[in-house]
């Protein structure tokens, strides 16, 4: 009996256990009612599914899926914009790649050019010196023998020199740099174009003409192609479009003094064309003067070498052991060639010269730059005034209080009469 009640109270107390549980299961606290919004559907992509929709099949659209025309129009109108956009995107780089190679072209001409200056100058000296030897033995001596092969030296060098003279390697190096350097300079400016976004048709066809123009102005063959090393006249390198010609000088001051916006003042417009007057009359002179005499002495001595080198293979044909003097001259005149040709090739006349007037052609720039802006009559389509003068006065090397300080100096010497004694540029 004992046994079963413990059995019975312990069921009772277990059912009664099991019964709280299930109470307590039950009654569960409410949970509070979450939204979750739906997605909206924009009206462009509405559009979309109309327009799908009337293609595929030819039912009736309800009036609350329905959409206006104007609303299909305008959407015609974005994707075709867009895919101008893209396609002027596609364009630039398709340039910006062909940019890439020319920098790559140039760049390893550039290379090969500058070893054709150091081995036809080493081969040439080498040629001339060991004819003057022989020469100079065969007067003591008189060997057939020196006399022919010191003939032969001098002859091979003259013909040499004639045509290092006429393609003037350094100068070809130089050009190649400055092609480079400018066709990464164009390199960033597209990439520049890119970054910003929205590139334009216009954006293209300026890219376009840069190439060209720097193609013509750098021209990779020699044959036919080749610039003229030695022209008549300095003239600074071009390597950019032909802009417009600006309007009379005049005329810009007397529109100076109207009012202006966009960062341009009076003043501004005033202080450029104050630095427009320096820059012509000291950089831009002084880069002429120097371009003439580098000019000058190149032409000098292309035809010098040559010349020696000629008068030397004369003299050793000539020289025998009765006669001293035609072998003295040829002697004499190789070593004054070797002379010659170190000077020319070796100081890179050639490349002084490339290079005043591609610093020549770096003030013209500016000076169209500068003008170009200037003459545009609506202030609101010019770069802004501020933003404009701080990169002058960075090409210039000089921060915007020196330049201002240089249009200022430019009017207290012109007011007493007197030369400016400052170049508008400390950078080059």
């Amino acid at each position: 009996m004992s046994s079963l009640q413990i059995s019975a109270s312990s069921f009772c107390s277990s059912s009664s256990s099991s019964i709280k549980k299930v109470n307590a299961a039950i009654n569960v606290p409410k949970l509070p009612r979450v939204r979750f919004p739906l997605p909206k559907v924009s009206p462009t992509t509405t559009t979309k599914l109309v327009k799908e929709l009337k293609r595929s099949t030819g039912t009736i659209i309800p009036s609350q899926l329905d959409v206006t025309s104007t609303e299909i129009r305008d959407d015609d109108d974005y994707s075709c914009s867009s895919s101008n956009k893209s396609k002027a995107t596609i364009q630039l780089y398709a340039i910006l790649e062909a940019v890439s190679d020319r920098i790559e072209m140039h760049n390893n001409m550039g290379e090969q050019r500058n070893n054709w200056n150091s081995l036809l100058l080493n081969s040439v000296n080498m040629m001339t010196l060991s004819a003057t030897t022989m020469v100079g033995l065969n007067t003591a001596i008189d060997n057939t023998a020196f006399r022919l092969s010191s003939t032969l030296l001098f002859t091979a060098a003259t013909g040499m020199l004639l045509i290092m003279n006429r393609i003037q390697p350094s100068q070809l190096t130089e050009e190649q740099r400055n092609a480079t350097k400018l066709f990464k300079r164009l390199q960033k400016e597209i990439q520049t174009t890119l970054a910003i976004g929205n590139p334009t048709e216009e954006d293209v066809q300026s890219a376009m003409e840069k190439v060209l123009a720097l193609d013509k102005a750098y021209p990779l063959p020699l044959l036919g192609a080749m610039l003229e090393k030695f022209p008549s006249k300095f003239e600074p390198a071009v390597w950019w479009p032909k802009s417009k010609k600006t309007n009379d000088f005049q005329k810009q001051i007397a529109r100076s003094h109207k009012k202006t916006n966009n960062g341009w003042t009076p003043e501004l417009e005033m202080e450029m064309w104050q630095l427009l007057e320096v820059m012509k009359r000291k950089d831009m002179e002084d880069y002429d003067r120097l371009g003439n005499l580098a000019l000058k002495i190149n032409k000098t001595l292309a035809t010098s070498g040559p010349l020696l080198t000629g008068i030397a293979a004369l003299g050793s044909a000539l020289a025998s052991h009765g006669s001293s003097w035609p072998g003295i001259a040829a002697a004499m005149a190789g070593s004054m060639a070797a002379s010659v040709n170190s000077l020319e090739h070796g100081g890179q006349v050639g490349m002084v010269f490339e290079m005043y007037r591609n610093c020549g052609g770096f003030f013209k720039l500016l000076q169209e730059t500068i003008e170009a802006t200037l003459e545009e009559k609506d202030c609101e389509k010019r770069e802004n005034g501020e933003v404009f003068e701080m990169k002058v006065a960075m090409k210039l090397g000089r921060s915007v209080s020196q330049l201002r300080q240089v249009a200022s100096k430019f009017v207290a010497y012109e007011s007493e009469g007197m030369a400016m004694d400052e170049f508008a540029s400390k950078l080059i």
